[in-house]
This record gives C-alpha cells, structure tokens and sequence, in this order.
C-alpha cells in the first residue's frame, strides 16, 4: 500500500469509541540510571488493558460499514485480541464470536465473556482454534477480524504513534516496539516513516520468538520451529504477510531480548510507575536497556510501548526470581568448600560485604560441601567475574549458573535430600533474624562456632526478616549445652527435627 495512502488510514481510523488516548508517561529512575530521557507510552492503561482494542475496533466498524447486513464477527485468540473484539461488538451492537483453544485459563474466558463475546473452545492450540473459526465464519456467514495481518487493523495500531508525535512533537530519537506478528509495529512504522522518518523505529522480541529477525535476515518471511511462551503475548512463529510488506523496509533495527532482561523491565515499570505490566508489555523496554548498553548512546529521547498489563498474577513469583539477574545485580554460583566447621563463615567473609540472597547447602560427604549461593552485585557482570577469581585464587571450586536455564528454574529449589547413613546426630531448627546487610554473615559466626552445619537453606524474599532452615549436628551429650548457646541467640528459633516434611524428605 502507498504510504500516503496508509496515513490517510491512520488519521480517519476509528478507535476512540473505546480507545482512550494513554499518556507517554517519564521514567525519571530509569533516565537517570541509563543516561538517556526514557518514556514509556502506556497502553496497559485502556479498558482491556491492551492496545489491541484499536485495531480490533478500527476493523469491525470498517466491516459494519461496507456491510451493514452482516450479523457478526470472529476472531481465534487466547489473549488480548479476543478482549479487544468482543468489546468492539458490543459497542456496536453485533455478535462477536471468539473461538479460543480448550487450554484456555479460565479468567481470559470470563473476561471474553464479560465483554458480551460467545466463546467457543476448539483445539489443543491456536492454529486449531484458527482453522475452526475460518469453518464457523464460512457456515454463519461471518468476518473473520485477524489479529495483525490486517491493513484496518495496523492502521488502528498506528493511532500510537500519531499521539506520541503529538504529545512529544520535538526531539524523539527513538521507538522501541514489541513485535509479535507484526501489527503494532506495522501501524507506527507506516506513519512515522511517512511523516519523522527521522525517528528511528527498533523491533524488539523474545530470543525465543524472534520471527521478524528471522525474517530480516533471510529476507523472506520464516516460520519458526517452535516459540517461547513467556511472553505470550508475543509469541508468533511467523510474522504477517501483509506486516512483512510494511517492516521490511521502515525498521530499523530489530533486537532480541530474553526473558531475564524482560523480567527486569517489568522490575523498572513497577518502580518507576507502579504499574506491573504483562511480559509482552515489557519486551520493548528490556529492548531500550539492551539498545543503550549495546551503543553506549546518551541524552538521547527513547520512547518504549508498554503494550498491555493482561499479567497472570502466579507469574509474578517467576518474575520476582528472574528480575536481578536480567539487571546483572544477583550472580548464581556452585562453590564447593571443604566439609568442617567454620566453612560456611570463611566462605561469607570471602564474599565480603555484598548481600547474600541464597544459600542452598545439604551434606553430601565428610570431604566437600557443595554450595548454591545467590549474591547481589552493584557493579554487574564486571564484580561477578572479580568474585569468581577472588574464590578460585582461595582454592574454591566455582561454577557460574547466572545463566544456566536448569539451575534458575530446577536446582536450586532441589538442593537437599537424604545424606545418607554417616550423618550422625542432626537436629533441625529454623531460624529469623533482622534482614539487613551482614546480618546472615553475623548468625553465622555465632551459630558455626561450636558445631558443623550439615543443612542450610536460605532465601531473602526482600523482607523485614530472613529466614532459614538449618540443620546442625550435635553430639547427645552437648545438647544441654546447645540449647544454653540457643537461648543467648537473640534470633526466634524453632525446633523442627520431628517435623514430617524433614523425616520424609531430609532426614
């Protein structure tokens, strides 16, 4: 399409019936950390919570206009689009069928149906539900309404990108645009180059759904393998056909972010907003973070989409984990140290007076002790690499597992189980203490003085207090003794060694 043609689009699109029109709000912490006057557009701010209602409504009242008679409309979603044009039906007083696949959660179905929208479940996954809604559109005589692939639909998108130049007219550098399959982007892309080809336009996807790379690259639209699903709401296998005519040549640049720099943008939206958005949402901000760092750019104007806040709330313990690592401020490490009293306090004054945010230990042998340890970095990969030389010049044993995928999802909450029959004499006890730099390395030197600890099981969840589990061998005839020294601890404790989960599992 000519590109005259597609402003004209953009300018007459029909979107504010239900479209609000969002602000470009400032990240003043996040400017001052990067260098650079970073702004966020947020479109997590309209009725579904998504940008998706633009589009979706710029559509069905162009369908309802050239076809009055028609009765309805369909789409095939799972997520925001569906929301997007249920309500677009029901603000224009026709049916809306959203056929969705039978794995659906049942809070994005009820959301559907709020809006006024039949659901229909079909399929185990989105191409099933794609091609029972082409069946039900040619038997009921209905408009299929596409997610992207769909000129009205773009053209709905790129009312963005008209705001953004009227709210901001001067001095934009650049836009960063989450790509899923392609319409977003497509929409902005096609008006600003049009008129501020001087506003660099940045695609920005998952590593693990990286259509609009791929087809960059091979010049032709590729249909990947398989795609990651963390950010759903981004995860295309291939970009549209009628987005491919319109990206190829008004982007320009595409950048590929993982999921841990996507959990650390979703970190600095709620700290500079207190708005939590959905990991599609934060794929474009992750993408500034990453452009800067990677350009070394400064006092420039970057504007990110925050395209929607559709967040699952039990990702959000997900999010939590993944956060410091994608911002480089917690490393991983396996240490292994020898097995004597007095380790665990050696090795904590190696690390100094950096935070510890894990201690994972069970005892495996009476030689070595292997530990999974998490520790907050100020300085990023730079102080990762000098702690790691600092243990090893110490005769440590160490193994880097910031960036091992089984590590942060698996082993460290595996870290335990039965020692076997040569651990003599444990009791198990669980501890709290005040929360604040040093304090864990301070219970150690108390606690390890006197007795081997052959358990240890530590997590700061950014609480008041830390707690920990640990087990502690004490010969029978010391434990009068031990529970004097407990008793001048000015830690609470507890007695845990007959407790069911212990005996079942760590004992």
């Amino acid at each position: 399409m000519p590109a005259r043609n597609f402003l004209e689009k953009v300018l007459i699109a029909r979107v504010y019936d239900v479209a609000e029109e969002t602000p470009l709000d400032p990240m003043p912490a996040l400017s001052e950390r990067l260098g650079n006057q970073v702004l966020l557009k947020r479109e997590d701010l309209q009725p579904v919570f998504s940008f998706k209602l633009r589009g979706a409504f710029n559509k069905v009242y162009r369908v309802l206009e050239r076809n009055p008679e028609i009765q309805g409309v369909i789409a095939a979603s799972a997520g925001n689009h569906a929301q997007g044009v249920a309500l677009a039906a029901r603000k224009l007083g026709i049916q809306a069928i959203i056929v969705m696949p039978a794995t659906t959660p049942q809070i994005k179905i009820d959301a559907v149906k709020a809006l006024g929208g039949k659901v229909v479940l079909e399929g185990e996954s989105y191409d099933e539900a794609y091609a029972h809604s082409q069946q039900l559109a040619a038997e009921e005589n209905l408009c299929f309404i596409h997610p992207y692939d769909d000129v009205e639909v773009m053209a709905g998108q790129g009312t963005i990108a008209h705001e953004i130049i009227r709210q901001y007219p001067n001095g934009i550098d650049a836009i960063f645009v989450p790509v899923g399959g392609g319409g977003l982007i497509g929409g902005i892309a096609g008006f600003l180059k049009t008129v501020r080809p001087d506003i660099r336009i940045i695609a920005v996807e998952p590593e693990d759904a990286a259509c609009l790379a791929a087809a960059m690259k091979a010049r032709r639209r590729v249909k990947l393998k398989e795609v990651g699903i963390f950010a759903d709401g981004v995860a295309v296998r291939q970009i549209g056909a009628l987005t491919w005519k319109m990206l190829r040549d008004r982007v320009d640049e595409v950048i590929t972010v993982s999921t841990d720099q996507i959990c650390a943008a979703i970190k600095d939206t709620y700290d500079d907003t207190r708005a939590i958005c959905e990991p599609a949402g934060a794929v474009s901000l992750a993408g500034l973070k990453k452009y800067v760092a990677d350009k070394g750019v400064e006092g420039q104007t970057l504007i990110a989409i925050n395209s929607g806040a559709n967040m699952n709330f039990d990702r959000l313990r997900h999010v939590s984990e993944r956060a410091e690592i994608g911002e480089q401020r917690e490393a991983l490490l396996a240490v292994e140290i020898p097995e004597r009293p007095g380790s665990f306090k050696q090795f904590c004054r190696l690390i100094g007076k950096r935070q510890i945010t894990e201690f994972n230990y069970r005892y495996a042998d009476a030689q070595r002790a292997r530990v999974f340890a998490g520790i907050q970095l100020s300085r990023g990969a730079e102080e990762k690499e000098q702690l790691i030389q600092a243990l090893l010049k110490k005769g440590y044993a160490v193994e880097d597992m910031t960036d091992n995928e089984v590590a942060k999802l698996h082993t460290r909450y595996m870290v335990g189980g039965h020692p076997g029959d040569e651990l003599q004499d444990e009791l198990l006890y669980r501890f709290q203490f005040p929360e604040k730099p040093g304090a864990l390395l301070r219970f150690l030197n108390e606690i390890g003085k006197r007795w081997n600890i052959s358990l240890f099981h530590y997590r700061n969840h950014g609480a008041d207090y830390g707690r920990i589990l640990m087990g502690i061998q004490v010969p029978p005839q010391e434990r009068r003794e031990f529970k004097v020294f407990l008793e001048g601890l000015d830690f609470p404790h507890w007695d845990e060694t007959d407790n069911a989960a212990y005996r079942l599992f760590l004992k």
